[in-house]
């Protein structure tokens, strides 16, 4: 066999064990870029080959828990791509504001900038106590440093900015506390955020949400499991609420584009049909 066969056996052997031993389904991400971030997790860990490793990532959940870190991708910011928060907060929130209490899904959360975002953003609207937002991801480590809420102060600057680009109401670091070097954000967004693991590939749907948040997530998956993760955001939301896309990723891709319209056109924002009930 050529080595790039054998590297490709090995890859198949890797994610096959992993499925077993850690209920890990990786054979619907998208090949080319999952072993990009295969070979650079290889490298950096210092084994000669897949094979080599593979005993180490099945008995040892530490060297497992970096394959994921490596495989799964988890950049993010605060009020990433203002942009789209500003068209949240002008054409959204109004709609959000007519329900007693609102449920939001973020899927694919990350270490939490995004749905801290969310929250501050809420709270501006006058919604306090009023929604609570579901964080989920696959990466139980982004999950943890996503709780804590502590972001370094280097990186407070460009989250300032793109918070009054996407027409923030107030002084940013009224959100947070500076320590050092690193900021601790308010105790008031956390308590309306819940952190927890959800795998997009095997688990099932969050039950009645009026908008959910998927950005640049999918854009690594085949399209079956595009399709299904498509479906489960349809069994998720509630007719006349929102999901939301990343620029790249479109929901006029799937057999359940007909049942959405593009809410503020060029934004991947849709909206629910009422008629989509079934």
């Amino acid at each position: 066999m050529a080595p790039d066969e054998i590297e490709s056996l090995e890859i198949h052997l890797l994610l096959e064990a992993i499925r077993q031993a850690y209920d890990y389904d990786f054979h619907a991400y998208a090949e080319a870029s999952l072993k990009r971030r295969l070979r650079q997790w290889l490298a950096d860990a210092g084994y000669q080959s897949f094979s080599h490793a593979q005993g180490h990532v099945l008995r040892d959940r530490g060297v497992f828990d970096s394959v994921l870190r490596g495989v799964t991708v988890n950049v993010t910011e605060m009020f990433r791509d203002p942009a789209f928060f500003r068209a949240i907060r002008e054409h959204v929130v109004p709609y959000l504001r007519t329900y007693p209490f609102v449920k939001i899904w973020h899927a694919g959360c990350a270490t939490g900038e995004e749905a801290y975002s969310m929250a501050i953003l809420l709270h501006e609207a006058g919604m306090q106590r009023r929604f609570r937002i579901y964080a989920t991801d696959i990466n139980e480590d982004v999950l943890t440093r996503a709780q804590e809420g502590i972001f370094p102060m280097a990186k407070m600057q460009g989250f300032t900015r793109n918070y009054q680009k996407s027409g923030g109401q107030q002084s940013f670091s009224d959100y947070y506390t500076a320590r050092y070097e690193h900021a601790l954000l308010s105790p008031s967004l956390k308590e309306s955020i819940v952190f927890s693991s959800h795998n997009l590939a095997v688990d099932g749907a969050f039950g009645e949400m009026h908008m959910i948040l998927c950005r640049n997530v999918m854009i690594y998956f085949k399209p079956a499991l595009k399709e299904r993760c498509f479906q489960l955001f349809d069994n998720s939301i509630v007719p006349g609420g929102f999901l939301c896309l990343g620029q790249k990723e479109r929901l006029d891709e799937s057999k359940l584009g007909e049942r959405y319209h593009e809410a503020v056109p060029r934004t991947r924002i849709y909206r629910k049909r009422y008629d989509a009930l079934a």
